[in-house]
């Protein structure tokens, strides 16, 4: 389940990046950044660095690292509702200008 858990969080981590990308809002991540501002299509930028994590996830989960996958679907669901904060921040400051 907490596998499932985090590619499902994947997911909407990744619809979510590209939701406040089109509203203008920057990514913060440097990492993620960089791989972003050397694509011209974020969705297939941003596919690369989950793929990994989802491998990871997998390992951890074949590993009986269940501790450390729900850890992680904590961090990435802060992720998630972090990330649709600042679509809304970042549409409601278009909306304003």
């Amino acid at each position: 389940m907490a596998l499932l858990a985090f590619v499902l969080l994947q997911v909407m981590d990744t619809l979510t990046t590209l939701l406040f990308l089109h509203h203008g809002v920057a990514e913060a991540n440097p990492l993620i950044r960089a791989v972003l501002a050397g694509s011209a299509q974020p969705g297939m930028a941003l596919a690369l660095p989950k793929i990994f994590a989802i491998a990871l996830a997998a390992f951890a989960w074949r590993s009986g690292r269940q501790g450390l996958l729900r850890k992680m679907n904590v961090l990435f669901a802060l992720c998630v509702a972090w990330n649709l904060l600042a679509t809304f921040v970042g549409h409601a400051t278009a909306t304003v200008r």
